[in-house]
């Protein structure tokens, strides 16, 4: 008798008497993103965690589970693992981390280069305030509206870091991953936007080779964009600043262990901790909702908005400048840092597999990273956020 109250406690211990069927979908969309990240080879480093920390939650919620305090405030029940990786996302200091890495791996030459690509970049960013109207007309209020909007960015950490700040937690799980999930997929989202809004004329542009960059311009940059960024928007700070110390680790030639750590083995850690607690955000009771679906479908809009900005601001800088632009490059200006830029390449060798945009691209790139971090903190302004 004791051996069948044993077996049969084991047994209602299982998670299969204890899931709906909201997890078993949601642990389907796990294996899927899986798929895509393993088989498809879509941004790995990001959706192989994100699907694990899905996977993982579904199967046994408690380990996002917060701890339990006595009216003491004494520690009765500590909280589950992914649950003290999450706080690290609402803190705002994994998406700053992250940024650390960003700039610690990114070479801002073809900005510094050609400054016009602060146009693009900021051109691009159109998408992230037409889905903040968007989304007030679609019923969030103001502050969801501000943290869906930033998916258009294409930037997973400044997502999570606006999501946070503006208190609206209960959308990071949909919002982080739907801006994970476009940043993935920019190679398919984007070439149909760019193919439609330009000619083949337009598309086989050669640009200019950029001008060289000295050491001093690299080093001082950063400095400069710190200054004039954060006293404009001080709340920018801890996404801007950590990107401008990053880059300078990696452009002032004194500290290449501190930008070696950052852009390998600290940026890694980071993706694992960030990744696993965004996706274990995702438990079928929080994620199967209608507001879910709103907020993938304005990610999508606010996406597609900013790509096509970004060309189109490509065209008229085109005729401004008598042919010299190619317009593909605009479409760089969401901050999927490089793989926009890739794509941008991509398209244009379609149509001519002599020319060379990649550097060209860059620009924009780097640009828009700068430009969705200065939209945060303008929404973050317009709220008095600190």
């Amino acid at each position: 008798m004791n051996l069948l109250t044993t077996l049969g406690n084991l047994l209602q211990q299982t998670a299969f008497f204890n899931l709906s069927w909201g997890n078993y979908l949601m642990i389907a969309v796990a294996l899927f993103f899986m798929y895509l990240a393993i088989a498809k080879d879509y941004e790995p480093l990001l959706l192989v965690p994100i699907s694990f920390g899905m996977l993982l939650v579904n199967i046994y919620p408690d380990i996002m589970a917060a701890p339990v305090y006595d009216e003491a405030h004494n520690l009765v029940q500590a909280g589950g693992l992914l649950h003290y990786f999450y706080v690290l996302d609402e803190w705002a200091i994994l998406p700053s981390l992250i940024f650390m890495g960003v700039g610690a791996s990114t070479d801002f030459a073809p900005l510094i280069a050609n400054p016009k690509s602060f146009l693009l970049g900021a051109a691009a960013q159109f998408g992230i305030y037409g889905a903040y109207f968007l989304a007030i007309l679609m019923g969030f209020n103001g502050k969801a509206a501000a943290a869906i909007s930033i998916i258009g960015g294409a930037d997973g950490p400044t997502s999570i870091f606006l999501c946070g700040k503006l208190g609206q937690t209960e959308y990071m799980g949909p919002i982080a991953v739907a801006a994970y999930s476009y940043m993935s997929l920019v190679p398919i989202i984007q070439p149909p936007i760019m193919k439609a809004l330009t000619t083949e004329k337009e598309r086989k542009i050669k640009m200019e080779t950029l001008r060289p960059v000295t050491k001093l311009e690299k080093i001082l940059f950063p400095i400069i964009i710190t200054i004039v960024v954060c006293l404009l928007l001080p709340t920018t700070a801890p996404l801007v600043g950590m990107l401008m110390l990053g880059n300078l680790f990696h452009e002032c030639g004194v500290t290449r262990q501190l930008s070696e750590t950052a852009s390998n083995a600290l940026m890694y850690i980071v993706v694992i901790i960030l990744g696993t607690s965004v996706g274990a955000t995702t438990s079928a009771e929080a994620f199967l909702k209608l507001d879910t679906l709103k907020i993938v479908a304005l990610g999508l809009v606010a996406f597609a908005l900013g790509t096509a900005a970004g060309v189109l601001f490509g065209k008229l800088m085109c005729k401004v400048t008598k042919g010299k632009v190619n317009p593909l490059i605009g479409s760089a200006g969401v901050s999927a840092v490089p793989m926009a830029a890739r794509v941008s390449q991509k398209v244009g060798s379609q149509s001519d597999p002599t020319n060379f945009l990649l550097m060209h691209a860059m620009g924009p790139n780097v640009a828009g990273v700068i430009g969705t971090a200065v939209a945060a903190g303008t929404f973050m302004a317009v709220f008095g956020v600190r």
